[in-house]
């Protein structure tokens, strides 16, 4: 086997290269020129940058031309403090297309870059030298082990790098063993210590080289194929100076092989026998290594789609709280004289008695749901102040007579600290088309009594209410001050924009935001067209997933339910204030 001439004694010169022929006129294309081998001198200088990073050693010089002066794709010289690489192994790249300094260019050449990466091994732990005197064949021996102990060594180190590793056995394996040095069964147990050796170094999978795995136990026998293993894997432990621990192994490389050769026929075509089970497993690899890179990138572009989906849904949700605002400002900011033509309100009134006393009555259950406990907080420490225990100040005194350092802590303090009460954030939408005349008078009163309820309860709590059909209409507004007088209104219009209205009120009242009770009260029939349900519900479940109660009020039999609100069939209009004030507090109640 020739693996071991990947580390190389002193190099010899360098050969001229011969020129191209040149074809006149034969109506042949012209002849394509060699890259010169000056061009490859800057690839070499950038190979070299980044081999600090893959060697740990910044005392090398990468020379890259085509063709090497040791025959293999690439060679480490220890002497020389040079790795010669053949720039053949870029084809069909040319100089110009590769910057090895730039991160992640290596992806477009694999086979040239795991060969450096094995280099780089090399480099890291084949440090040991061969002393004087020393059985050339013993040596050759210990280098073969050598191949694969570097690489497991280089994956403890840089385990990322072994998708490289395999690749680059396909390119130094194949010319090993289609043109072997060694005969018989050496040439069938190097083949054994360059592939299996490199599975049992974490390289290749077990699976991958069973096919070399069968073939060399059939030549060599499952006793001989034991015990070479047993030598590599003893290999692969051996530090990276252990010059005598390596020559031993490749002594007993060397004397299992001579006490099993002779009892061992060769077959005649055992060469050929070897190559097609080295390139099963090379197959195998490669399909491996191609289905790991497909669902590599089918991974990257499943990110790269979910973050564009993503990045687009921020879009989306940053254009519709722009629209919002502008709906919110064209609604609460307009006044009556620039008011659209439809404008469902009809006057004011001054409220009743009635109405002041539910306004009363729910402002008290608003705060008595608003109230919250206050906490309590127990802390210990070894000094005052706090209430002393006695057990632990006993326990603190024994420890220190002890002479061990007291951990005891006898004094505990208690702090009650009060709980803030949420504000409350109550938006109603009442629709106006001409199906919804029964809602005018109750939602006016509801409205009302809502909105003074809550600037009772807290000066931070605010309502609004928007009656909605085509166009939008604020009925009150969300200020902090108590409308004086009950807005009026009719329901004679058409269509319906539920979903402008909730965008205004969520805008106006900060229906998404947490910290608040929040509570989106919809009168409506719900009888619209696809488009508005469709739309409605979409703002229904952005509230709802932001922990905003949606409640749907109906007043017909006939009425719709919109997905995702909860439900409340009135029989009788007139109850509708109550209902209001009661979801208006189980809100504020839930409020944590």
């Amino acid at each position: 086997m020739s693996a071991h001439q990947h580390v190389q004694s002193p190099a010899t010169t360098w050969a001229e290269e011969a020129d191209l022929a040149r074809w006149d006129d034969d109506g042949a294309p012209p002849a394509q020129p060699r890259s010169s081998p000056n061009a490859w001198l800057r690839v070499g200088a950038e190979l070299g940058d980044r081999l600090v990073a893959l060697s740990g050693r910044n005392d090398l010089l990468v020379t890259c031309r085509p063709g090497t002066r040791s025959g293999a794709p690439a060679a480490y010289f220890p002497t020389l403090g040079e790795v010669e690489f053949d720039a053949r192994l870029f084809a069909p790249l040319q100089p110009h297309e590769i910057h090895p300094r730039i991160m992640g260019d290596e992806e477009r050449y694999p086979a040239a870059w795991g060969v450096l990466v094995h280099e780089a091994a090399h480099a890291a732990h084949s440090v040991w030298t061969q002393p004087a005197g020393a059985d050339p064949r013993v040596v050759e021996a210990a280098l073969l082990l050598e191949e694969s102990r570097v690489e497991g060594a280089h994956l403890i180190t840089r385990p990322t790098d072994r998708t490289y590793l395999r690749t680059s056995a396909r390119t130094l394996i194949m010319p090993d063993i289609d043109r072997p040095t060694l005969q018989g069964i050496e040439h069938t147990a190097g083949v054994a210590a360059l592939i299996l050796g490199r599975r049992d170094a974490g390289i290749l999978d077990a699976g991958e080289t069973r096919a070399v795995a069968d073939l060399c136990e059939k030549v060599l026998g499952a006793d001989l194929l034991a015990t070479l293993s047993r030598i590599w894997t003893a290999a692969h432990q051996c530090a990276d100076h252990d010059a005598t621990a390596m020559l031993a192994h490749g002594q007993n490389w060397c004397d299992a092989l001579d006490a099993a050769a002779p009892a061992l026929p060769v077959p005649e075509d055992l060469v050929d026998l070897l190559s097609g089970a080295v390139v099963v497993v090379m197959d195998s690899t490669a399909a491996t290594d191609a289905a790991d890179l497909a669902a590599q990138n089918a991974a990257t572009r499943a990110v790269a789609a979910k973050s564009k989906a993503q990045a687009q849904d921020r879009a989306q949700q940053a254009a519709q709280r722009r629209k919002a605002a502008a709906t919110a400002k064209s609604v609460f900011n307009r006044d009556d004289t620039s008011a659209p033509s439809s404008n469902p309100v009809t006057g004011t009134r001054r409220p009743t008695a009635a109405e002041k006393s539910a306004a009363a009555r729910l402002s008290r259950a608003l705060r008595a749901a608003a109230y919250r406990e206050r906490t309590t907080e127990r802390t210990t420490s070894p000094t005052p102040p706090g209430r002393l225990n006695m057990g632990r100040a006993l326990a603190r005194d024994a420890q220190r007579a002890a002479g061990s350092v007291p951990t005891a802590q006898p004094f505990t303090r208690t702090r009650r600290r009060n709980s803030p009460s949420p504000p409350l954030r109550v938006g109603i939408a009442v629709d106006v088309s001409g199906s919804m005349s029964a809602a005018c008078k109750p939602v006016a009163s509801a409205a009302w009594i809502v909105a003074r309820a809550a600037a009772l309860t807290d000066p931070d709590s605010r309502t609004a209410t928007i009656a909605y059909d085509r166009h939008l209409t604020a009925l009150t507004r969300p200020t902090h001050r108590a409308p004086e007088r009950v807005t009026l209104f009719k329901a004679n219009g058409g269509a319906h924009n539920l979903s402008a209205a909730m965008d205004a009120l969520d805008h106006g009242l900060e229906l998404s935001r947490p910290g608040t009770g929040r509570l989106l009260v919809i009168v409506t029939d719900a009888v619209y067209t696809a488009d508005e349900t469709d739309a409605a519900v979409t703002r229904v479940k952005q509230l709802t997933a932001a922990g905003c109660a949606v409640l749907q009020l109906t007043l017909t039999a006939e009425s719709r339910h919109l997905p995702g609100t909860t439900l409340l069939h009135l029989p009788r209009p007139s109850i509708a204030p109550a209902a209001i004030a009661t979801a208006a507090t189980d809100a504020i109640r839930r409020t944590r």
